[in-house]
């Protein structure tokens, strides 16, 4: 299977595509147009304000598909398409868009825009949420026909090679032969940059969007298929005054080190990297990397710090912020209110290596999330981690987090929580059903039916943080250095010794070259996050075979360590998340509070409270969240699965806001789908199989708990069930939802470089050992969400920097290993001993389980 048909998992049959709330057209509406005479399958989103439930947008959007005569029995790449999307100008507004395959990151977008009279059209990619570039695959569109009027423009065209893609290795397809396809689509009202040339232009932010499944009926191919093709003769270019919709490959040399890029972006100069050498190296300034660069350095150890983006609080040097901010040392980061911008505004935040959101800056996540701070359940350690790590072995160091960073349930300075209406209708049910209220962290082994306000990391009305407290302490120190806007391609080593990292710069400011650690004694630290740790493996010579061989044949190959000394682990495999599942509700008491707003024009009073005095609703994450809520379910396998319950104040699936609240079930700990992360010729990771509801189990206990919720609020007056609805059983609710990462993902990732005791290299699971260094290797480690080998109970933000503070106490113990005297073993598929040999000699290979100093 090409890596990108993943996206889309079913756990029914291809009729159960569609989730109810996405009832712009899961069933398609046959549609001739009178002109060609053609016939489409036509899937319809509703106009916003036309009374139609689930999504809407600005004026509608009609999208049709007309197949090859054997396109439902093999796989079409090719179909005829009808575009309708809505504008308010017959001269050039807005745009509108397709994903082909469905989520916005590693799909053929095609967008669509009028301009002079004409419709334009590119073929766009996204490897992140970020802005798209031009997709320089084999996809090609030529026009039937196109009209542009004062309410809409309408597109009737011939796409080929668009149904299959290929961009730098990254590939895919949307199968036709299962009788459905997933679709998405994206709408802006404001018009593109440079619409005159559809190679240089830029999509504006949209205001709508979805992702949904389109059943294919009997209509959608047709005998007179080729006859319809051969009608589309127009071929629109624009006029791009010389520009080619072709990326230039662009080739800069900086310091010591050659970066190649496929496509054109700036030139960015790198910082020669100093001669200095370090006893730590550790890669990735978030939740895992920012305490153990400061315990490290506490104990005397020289570390650097090295961060792939840019700063982000204000006390650091970041500088993105709304204008309200200016003047301050506040950024966006800083205020907890402001942290949903990253959904409307992620360019240079988000990650662009991958098909996940992920925050590309000092912080990490703890930078860019709500700040959820949640004192671990002890039986998370119990079930899922190895000998060395259950609970009474964390007990000290969660004890040293929290001592640092005890979090509040009240971030406000005065001490009010504000807009409380939501909490209190849920609340009154949940108590009425017979759950309890407690305080979290104060209990943080309670929790089956029960429910709490949501304590955070936020300290003085900020975000604080591991920003706020390991990272001050550590960069007090002379010992320790932090690199910024600095990207770590790769390990350097011999065999399974370390002996640095190669950096080039992420922008302007960035390190380039090698920084090696001390000789013999030094070591180095992957923090870089679920995805970003797994693919600097996968580029420095360790993991799977067949994700080898992909990095190989990569930009990287000329300069990738030889496979004779590749080191076969299991990386990527394990991938877990938080299965997501929404519920929405209504109900007449429920206020809502625009977070978004806050951005551009902050409600006055709620401004003058938050820059005075750090109070208010701003001091509280957005969307309003809470209550939390957790329950669990006894599957028929005898395994206990946790479910966490987010409440937040906001509509969802197509209900409006005002007065509505979004409920989101987090499947956790017991859940036993997995999945895996792979690497692309490009470089960037995907999710090539999803890790949810792979299992029955697993779906069971989803079902369950949406029964148990609603049972226990069947008694609150006037809430009202919205998703699913009264009409709706909670089974077909959850066994006919779309399951793609675009809607049952929590951005939670764990798992890809499984900690465990079974050595990977001999067949097992595990990446890491017990003092999470990987295995065949002798100072190379993992410290991040991606080495637990199984789902928490809550957001895992706490348990990351409680993993960290175990971890160092696990590596700093660890003697260091010495260089092999003749003779001394040096290598081999199970050896764990040292990987180095003394001066004078070299590892020499006698066969796969020896090596020895010669």
């Amino acid at each position: 299977m090409g890596c990108f048909a993943f996206f889309v998992t079913l756990l029914l049959a291809v009729s159960s595509y569609i989730h109810p709330s996405l009832a712009q057209s899961s069933t398609p509406t046959v549609y001739t147009d009178p002109d060609t005479g053609i016939i489409f399958d036509t899937w319809i989103v509703p106009a916003t304000g036309s009374g139609a439930s689930g999504v809407t947008t600005y004026g509608g959007l009609k999208f049709g598909m007309a197949l090859p005569e054997d396109g439902l029995t093999t796989d079409a790449t090719e179909f005829i398409g009808y575009l309708q999307c809505a504008s308010n100008s017959s001269i050039a507004t807005g745009w509108c868009g397709i994903s082909l395959g469905g989520p916005m990151t590693n799909s053929l977008l095609l967008m669509a825009w009028p301009y002079d009279g004409e419709i334009l059209t590119a073929f766009l990619w996204a490897t992140g949420y970020d802005t798209p570039v031009q997709y320089t695959g084999d996809a090609t569109l030529t026009q039937i026909s196109s009209t542009v009027n004062s309410t809409h423009f309408t597109l009737l065209f011939h796409c080929q090679g668009c149904l299959a893609w290929d961009q730098d290795g990254a590939t895919g397809s949307n199968p036709t032969s299962d009788s459905a396809v997933v679709l998405g689509w994206s709408q802006a009202i404001a018009a593109p940059s440079n619409p005159q040339c559809p190679a240089s232009v830029t999509m504006a932010q949209h205001e709508a969007q979805s992702i949904f499944g389109a059943v294919l009926d009997s209509n959608a191919a047709n005998p007179s298929y080729s006859e319809w093709a051969a009608l589309a003769t127009n071929t629109v270019t624009g006029a791009c005054g010389g520009a080619t919709a072709t990326p230039t490959t662009t080739v800069t040399t900086t310091g010591t080190v050659t970066t190649t890029s496929t496509t054109a972006t700036a030139t960015v100069s790198g910082v020669p990297v100093p001669t200095a050498t370090y006893d730590y190296i550790i890669v990735g300034g978030g939740a895992g990397g920012i305490p153990l660069a400061d315990k490290l350095s506490e104990a005397g150890k020289s570390v650097l710090l090295i961060e792939k983006g840019p700063p982000s609080s204000g006390r650091w040097g970041g500088t993105l912020k709304p204008d309200w901010l200016d003047g301050t040392n506040l950024t966006r980061f800083d205020v907890p209110g402001l942290c949903n911008q990253i959904w409307v505004d992620s360019a240079g935040i988000a990650c662009t290596d991958t098909d996940q959101m992920a925050g590309c800056v000092l912080g990490g996540g703890t930078a860019v999330n709500a700040g959820l701070w949640w004192k671990p359940n002890p039986i998370d350690w119990d079930y899922n981690f190895p000998t060395g790590w259950k609970s009474t072995d964390m007990s000290a160091a969660a004890g040293r987090v929290f001592s640092r960073i005890p979090g509040t349930d009240h971030p406000s300075m005065d001490g009010t929580l504000y807009l409380q209406q939501g909490f209190n209708v849920l609340a009154s049910g949940l108590k009425a059903g017979g759950w309890a209220e407690i305080t979290a962290n104060s209990v943080p082994d309670q929790k089956n039916h029960t429910y709490a306000h949501t304590p955070y990391m936020f300290s003085n009305g900020e975000r604080g943080g591991p920003m706020a407290t390991y990272l001050v302490s550590a960069h007090a120190r002379s010992n320790f250095k932090l690199w910024t806007d600095t990207t770590v391609k790769r390990v350097i080593r011999t065999g399974g010794h370390i002996t640095g990292v190669e950096v080039e710069p992420q922008a302007a400011g960035g390190y380039a070259g090698v920084v090696n650690v001390t000789p013999i004694s030094g070591r180095v630290i992957l923090s870089a996050g679920t995805f970003g740790s797994a693919k600097l493996l996968l580029r420095s010579g360790i993991g799977p075979a067949d994700q080898l061989a992909v990095v190989k044949g990569s930009s990287d190959g000329p300069t990738m360590i030889s496979n004779s000394s590749w080191i076969t682990l299991p990386v990527g495999y394990n991938l877990e998340d938080h299965t997501n599942t929404d519920t929405v509700i209504s109900h007449p008491d429920v206020v809502f509070y625009d977070f978004y707003e806050a951005w551009d024009n902050p409600n006055a009073t709620d401004e003058s409270l938050y820059m005075d005095k750090r109070s208010g609703i701003l001091t509280q994450a957005a969307p309003n969240i809470g209550p939390m809520f957790w329950d669990e379910i006894s599957g028929a396998d005898g395994i206990v699965r946790q479910l966490q319950w987010t409440a937040r104040v906001e509509g969802s699936l197509g209900v409006e806001n005002g007065k509505s609240m979004t409920m989101s079930q987090y499947l956790g700990r017991g859940a036993t789908s997995r999945g895996r992360m792979t690497i692309t010729n490009s470089l960037n990771t995907v999710v090539s199989t999803l890790p949810y509801l792979n299992d029955k189990n697993d779906v069971l206990a989803v079902i369950q708990g949406i029964k148990n919720l609603q049972d226990a609020l069947k008694n609150v007056a006037n809430l009202t069930w919205e998703f699913p609805d009264a009409d709706t059983s909670v089974e077909d609710y959850v066994n006919n939802m779309l399951v793609s990462y675009t809607n049952r993902r929590s951005n939670h990732w764990i798992g890809a470089n499984k900690m465990g005791t079974d050595d990977g290299r001999s067949g097992g699971s595990a990446v890491v050992d017990t003092n999470t260094k990987v295995y065949g290797t002798d100072n190379l480690f993992v410290v991040d969400a991606s080495i637990f080998p199984g789902h928490v109970t809550t957001n895992p933000s706490s348990y990351i920097v409680t993993v960290a503070e175990r971890a160092y106490e696990r590596i700093s113990a660890l003697a260091t290993a010495t260089p092999g005297a003749k003779f001394a073993q040096c290598d081999g598929a199970t050896w764990t001993g040292s990987f180095q040999c003394a001066d004078g000699l070299t590892c020499t290979m006698k066969d796969v389980y020896y090596s020895q100093c010669l």
